[in-house]
Order: C-alpha cells, then sequence, then structure tokens
C-alpha cells in the first residue's frame, strides 16, 4: 500500500469520484437557506480563483510567481465545499450535519489529490507519510577525496555489489555564517561498494517554498539517481541536496546579500565540506550544479559566478532572474538596500552579456504548460549560447510546473553532462 501512487493510476481518478458525489450530496440539500449557501459558495470560489494570486503574489509577496490556473481551480473548488457544508449546519438535523461535514472533508480531499497530481509533491502514501530510509551519514567509505583527471567510467569496472542509500548531514556555514537545514545525500551503490571509485559530484537545490528533503520525496531523488547509475554502468554522481534559504518561508535568492551569505555557503562551505567529507573526486571540473524552480534559477548563478567551480549545470524551470518579489524594485529594496547596480552586477543575463564561459556546459528544461517559465528559459538559454557555452534544451510535453519536469529531464541531462562528468569515457 505504501507504494500507492497519488499522482495516477485508479487512486486520484476514485478520489475525484467521490469528491464529485460530494459536491452533489451538498447540493441536494433543501430548505431555508440552501439556495443562498449555493450562491455564497459560488462566490468564494470565483473571488478565490480570481484574487488568491493578488494576495499571494501582489499584496503579501509569499511567492514571487502566480499559481498555475489548475491550482486555482481545486483550490476555488475546495473553498467552494467547505462553504457548502458550514453551510449545510444551520437549519438541519444532526444526521445531515454528520453528512454534511463529510461531504465537506471529501470534497477537499478531492481538491488537494489533484493539486497534488499537478504538482507531483507527494507520489506515493509513503511519501505521504513521510516515509523513507534515510539514515545519517556517519562517514565515507574511508578514501580521501582527490582531484582525478581521467573520467570515473575509465578507472571503475564494477559491479556495483552495494546499494545506494539517502542519508542526511548537517553542512555548517564555517565561513558565510549561514546555518542551512540538513543536506540529504544520495550515495550511490558504487560509492557503497567495496573498492568504491572516485566519483562526479552533483550538487541540487529544491524549490522555494520548500527544502532538501523535497528531492527526496516529490522529486523521486533516489529512483531518478539509480535510473542514471544503471544508463552508466552503474555509475552516478555522488548528489548532496543543499539548502540556502534555512526555512521554507525564506528566500536568499543564492546571493550574498543584506539577507544572508547564501554564495558564499554554496561556494566556498558546501564544497569544502563535499571534499572533507565525502571521499570523492575533487576535481571540479567532474562536477555539477542543478535545481528545479528556485534551484534552476540558483545553477545559472553559480554556473555564471563560479564556473571553476560548477563549470555543468542544470536549470529545471528557473527564473529568468533571482527574485523575491514579482515587484523587482522591492526585490532590490529587501536584499541590496535599493542598489540595482549591485542586484544587476550578480544576475546571470548580466554575466552572460559581460563575459564568456567557452567551458561551461548547461542543460535547461521546463514544462510545455509553462508559458512564462518557457519565455524565460529561452531567453537565458539563448544569452548562454551566445556567451560560449555549450547548451542543450528540453520542453517536457504536458507538464507545467510540477516535479514531472525534474522526473523526466534529470537523466537526460546527466546524460547529455556524462562526458563532463567522467561518467562516460569521452571527457573533455
Amino acid at each position: 500500500m505504501d507504494g500507492l501512487s497519488l499522482v495516477d493510476g485508479w487512486l486520484p481518478i476514485v478520489l475525484l469520484a467521490v469528491g464529485g458525489l460530494a459536491v452533489f450530496g451538498l447540493l441536494t440539500r433543501w430548505g431555508r437557506g440552501a439556495v443562498a449557501t449555493a450562491v455564497l459558495a459560488v462566490l468564494v470560489a470565483a473571488l478565490v480563483f480570481a484574487g488568491l494570486n493578488l494576495l499571494v503574489v501582489g499584496a503579501l509577496d509569499l511567492v514571487p510567481e502566480p499559481l498555475p490556473r489548475q491550482v486555482l481551480i481545486w483550490i476555488a473548488i475546495g473553498l467552494g465545499g467547505v462553504v457548502l457544508a458550514l453551510g449545510s449546519l444551520f437549519g438541519t438535523r444532526p444526521g445531515r450535519k454528520v453528512l454534511a461535514l463529510l461531504c465537506g472533508l471529501l470534497v477537499v480531499v478531492a481538491a488537494a489529490s489533484q493539486v497534488n497530481v499537478y504538482f507531483e509533491q507527494y507520489p506515493t502514501l509513503a511519501a505521504l507519510a513521510g516515509g523513507g530510509d534515510e539514515r545519517s551519514f556517519t562517514g565515507g567509505h574511508g578514501a580521501p577525496s582527490r582531484s582525478m583527471t581521467t573520467p570515473v567510467a575509465t578507472r571503475w569496472r564494477g559491479p556495483a555489489t552495494g546499494a545506494s542509500s539517502i542519508e542526511t548531514s548537517t553542512i555548517p556555514g564555517t565561513v558565510s555564517g549561514f546555518t542551512g537545514r540538513d543536506a540529504q545525500l544520495y550515495l550511490p551503490a558504487a560509492y557503497n561498494s567495496p573498492n568504491a571509485p572516485l566519483l562526479p559530484v552533483l550538487v541540487l537545490v529544491a524549490g522555494q517554498p520548500g527544502g532538501p528533503e523535497d528531492w527526496v520525496v516529490g522529486g523521486t531523488l533516489q529512483a531518478l539517481m539509480d535510473e542514471v547509475a544503471q544508463r552508466h554502468g552503474g555509475l552516478a554522481p555522488v548528489t548532496v541536496v543543499v539548502d540556502p534559504n534555512g526555512a521554507d518561508g525564506n528566500n536568499t535568492m543564492c546571493m550574498d546579500s543584506d539577507i544572508a551569505k547564501a554564495d558564499t555557503y554554496l561556494s566556498v562551505d558546501v564544497p569544502r565540506w563535499i571534499e572533507a567529507n565525502l571521499g570523492i573526486d575533487a576535481n571540479h571540473a567532474h562536477w555539477a550544479f542543478g535545481g528545479w524552480s528556485f534551484g534552476g534559477t540558483c545553477a545559472i548563478q553559480m554556473a555564471t559566478r563560479h564556473p571553476d567551480l560548477y563549470p555543468n549545470f542544470v536549470d529545471m524551470a528557473g527564473e529568468r532572474e533571482p527574485a523575491i518579489s514579482a515587484d523587482r524594485t522591492q526585490t532590490i529594496q529587501v536584499a541590496f538596500h535599493g542598489d540595482t547596480a549591485a542586484f544587476d552586477a550578480l544576475t546571470p543575463l548580466t554575466l552572460l552579456a559581460e563575459r564568456k564561459y567557452p567551458e561551461v556546459w548547461g542543460y535547461f528544461a521546463c514544462g510545455g504548460d509553462e508559458q512564462e517559465v518557457g519565455a524565460w528559459q529561452t531567453e537565458v538559454s539563448t544569452a548562454a549560447q551566445r556567451a560560449g557555452m555549450t547548451v542543450r534544451t528540453q520542453v517536457v510535453p504536458g507538464q507545467g510546473h510540477s516535479w514531472g519536469v525534474p522526473h523526466a529531464s534529470l537523466p537526460p541531462a546527466l546524460d547529455f553532462l556524462g562526458p563532463r562528468l567522467g561518467l562516460t569515457a569521452a571527457a573533455r
């Protein structure tokens, strides 16, 4: 049962059907106030659909991007169902009150299920319940990190006799002073095998709001990276999912600013910790930085600001530039005391216009239903090509701003970067 899918198969369909029946049950209430309750429910749903983005993006600045239309519809339906249920508590018999509350709950569950189908945040019942076999990281395989000039594909033939694992560890902000939540580590089966090779490194960042665990749960990181290993003769990068925000509600934009020294954390503290603790290939030519949404924006920032550390990147549905608010002026005021020039100097588009990056490779991906994000990705990827980067792009059909994009794009992205990481013998 734990492996039961919440995003496809029969369960979301059944929940949707049950939710529809629950709405019908709520609308069949007759008596005084029934019509007024139905009208109020429709008005609330319409108000939520029309005004929620204005509230969370414009007024409260909770997120820099608007919620997708499909998500708005289901939130509106869920709240409309709550209004119908509450209205049914007045002037009805006790049995009807219980039935109304049950129906209201079912409508909310059905609506939440459809929102989850869109975002794919909880792919299974086990993910929803918080199930997992992560354990605390207690030390690497014993070999110290060394900078390798040859690709790992020429140094190791396997087979991998261990099993991959997800482990957690604190990465202290020794230089930056930043405190991030525990990192999630994917250690490939080859890493956990006797005579383990020194593997390349992939640093990942999740969306915002969110944190490292999102890559393990919604991102199904272990399954994705196991697929990468299967495609590369048992080889996959040691993957470190780091936290540049510190909490779900925080947004450092992966920059050194008045908010935090997040860039220093990602460019100094994180790589030093990885090299000191994991026993990996310390040659940064074999390293990559990737992420989805906020994390994708972070990835192109690291590649443009620190091409010596992260000369390979994967930008999955990232924005055209870092942002705290949809209001650019407010972003700059909060993070840089209103100094537009200081902010602009650190953005990828500025750096891509000013510098050349012939040794950087990048992979861009977005969902086919993400029109605005698609336009951003086209603008940034075109600028990257003009700056000399080797670039590949992917549009994932039928996907909006959901985990379906990383699911479909991370393995082919690592195929593309395979020669660079040394997963294939033709490293350059």
